[in-house]
């Protein structure tokens, strides 16, 4: 793949990685692959913006170099420290060792811990400006977008925004922009990002959003370090944000469960089908069958939530446990909630589900749901009116 221009001297030199299928740590799933993507500026200083997961360090090189000696790079901007856009400075950095970085104070410190390189490190903070010839960087800092290093870089000229991770999603094509691809795909995975990575950072992201819209400056072009570069109607993807950070949300429900013997699955059908019957949105997930990002990203604008498990020694199963324990940290707002399950003696299982809800900040609208052993004939109508019951207060 050549190196491919977005603006005037300005390229895309990253990589495309087909195959990854996990990422942060096997905590996300990327069923359509990745991109980690470094932009190259020729100007009378030639900078790198980022660079690539280390295994694709040396298709960073080679694309570079059918523009420009590596060794010529004067500058490289260091947007955020983690590996998968720092990976690879180690090795251009042997390539052309005299060059600058420019980053943050805590971006400087991370690198540093991660590759102990003697490098001539720059710090900046918001508004400084660095003049390449006939372009200027200006750097905006975004602590928590998503780690405390993170910044944007912005090429005043060109009206190009470069903000790594912000913007961004887990996406492999062989196109680089979103007026050449289909748009609803990657829309997918732009929704699932901000799900995963960005949910408990949003009052930040309003703030930051609200903050460079003060600043009145033009953006053509957002270049982020993952998946497609807007290009077209660049404020498609930042309306986006401000919905998600806003915690806007539509009349949908999201209903996640996990059984041991088919009793709680039983529950979980019966609610949902209450829910379809009264005209709301819904989709059911078992905890044990499905892809936990996935759900997270349907979570993102949905209503309402029902959670469900079965009890086991006086708590609720494994694999739910594990997906609460996740998805409270998410810190969503805005919601209501109500929690059902099976049990054989002592349930327990709803009453430890309702605590996670009122620590998530999730507000029970109803009384959670037990059945004993295998729901009865009347048990089953109590669940099918239990969703109808929540429907309507989800609309």
């Amino acid at each position: 793949m050549k190196p491919i221009k977005l603006v005037e001297n300005v390229y895309w030199v990253g990589a495309v990685d087909w195959s990854v299928r996990k990422f942060h740590g096997h905590t996300y799933t990327t069923a359509r692959g990745t991109t980690y993507n470094a932009y190259l500026i020729v100007d009378d200083k030639v900078t790198l913006v980022d660079t690539v997961y280390g295994p694709f360090g040396n298709e960073l090189v080679e694309r570079i170099s059918e523009i420009v000696s590596p060794e010529k790079i004067d500058y490289v901007i260091a947007n955020h420290m983690e590996t998968d856009h720092s990976g690879a400075l180690p090795q251009i950095m042997k390539l052309c060792p005299k060059a600058k970085i420019y980053c943050t104070q805590k971006c400087k410190e991370g690198l540093y811990k991660n590759y102990y390189g003697n490098w001539d490190f720059q710090v900046v903070k918001t508004g400084d400006k660095l003049k390449l010839g006939k372009k200027t960087l200006t750097f905006i800092e975004s602590p928590m977008l998503h780690w405390p290093d993170s910044m944007f870089s912005y090429l005043i000229e060109d009206a190009l925004v470069l903000p790594n991770d912000a913007f961004g999603q887990h996406y492999a094509s062989d196109k680089r922009f979103n007026d050449e691809v289909d748009v609803s795909e990657v829309m997918q995975e732009a929704v699932k990002y901000y799900a995963n990575i960005l949910w408990p950072f949003s009052s930040l992201v309003v703030k930051k959003i609200e903050e460079i819209q003060k600043l009145n400056i033009p953006i053509k072009i957002i270049a982020p370090s993952h998946g497609i570069i807007w290009r077209k109607d660049p404020t498609k993807i930042v309306n986006a944000y401000l919905s998600w950070a806003k915690n806007e949300t539509k009349p949908k429900v999201v209903v996640v469960y996990e059984t041991m013997w088919k009793s709680t699955e039983k529950m979980a059908r019966k609610i949902v089908e209450g829910i379809v019957d009264s005209g709301v949105e819904v989709k059911l997930y078992d905890v044990n069958e499905s892809d936990k990002t996935e759900v997270i990203g349907e979570m993102l604008d949905s209503k309402g939530y029902v959670i469900g498990s079965s009890t086991h020694d006086n708590s609720m199963l494994n694999n739910i446990a594990g997906f609460l324990e996740f998805f409270k940290g998410l810190k969503p707002k805005n919601r209501i909630g109500c929690v059902f399950g099976s049990c054989g003696w002592a349930g327990g299982a709803v009453r430890e589900i309702e605590e996670i809800f009122k620590t998530a900040g999730i507000e029970l609208v109803q009384t959670g749901l037990s059945v004993k052993y295998v729901p009865d004939e009347n048990e089953i109508k109590k669940c099918y009116d239990f969703g109808k019951d929540f429907a309507e207060k989800v609309k």
